[in-house]
């Protein structure tokens, strides 16, 4: 009597657990590519990288791993600002949807050079000041995806 009721408990708390992780899921999926833009494009830390620079991030960021990223940008503004270009207003991205948003901000462009190899990536990297675009989602709304 007393093991079968504790199932009962084990499984009305797997239920509860399973209907709790089904209400979160798209905010986990966007907080997923969101931690994922955070990683791939964002240093604060940095005005300006050299080739150096983009060797060494590329590497630190993951995108080195199975292959080399063939080109990246990292912007160089808080976090803060980046987010506040969600609150633009909307143009359409490469892809066609309507939720990408346009500011201007500093940069490193890495583009992986020819003497690269899986097993070394090697960049080049142009630093400068200019418009990029962002593809945003959520409530708030944050950048989950690097457009150009």
């Amino acid at each position: 009597e007393m093991a079968l009721q504790r199932t009962h408990s084990l499984l009305l708390l797997l239920l509860v657990t399973l209907i709790g992780l089904q209400l979160v899921q798209p905010s986990y999926g966007q907080d997923r590519m969101y931690q994922r833009f955070l990683r791939q494009h964002v240093d604060p830390q940095e005005t300006g990288g050299n080739d150096n620079y983009c060797n060494l991030m590329m590497q630190r960021r993951k995108m080195t791993l199975h292959r080399c990223k063939s080109f990246n940008t990292f912007i160089h503004e808080d976090i803060w600002s980046i987010r506040s270009i969600c609150n633009t207003e909307n143009i359409q991205c490469k892809n066609g949807k309507m939720n990408c948003h346009e500011g201007v901000v500093k940069v490193t462009d890495c583009k992986e050079t020819g003497s690269s190899r899986t097993s070394n990536c090697r960049y080049r990297a142009k630093a400068s000041t200019r418009r990029v675009v962002v593809a945003c989602e959520g409530d708030p709304e944050v950048p989950v995806h690097f457009d150009r």
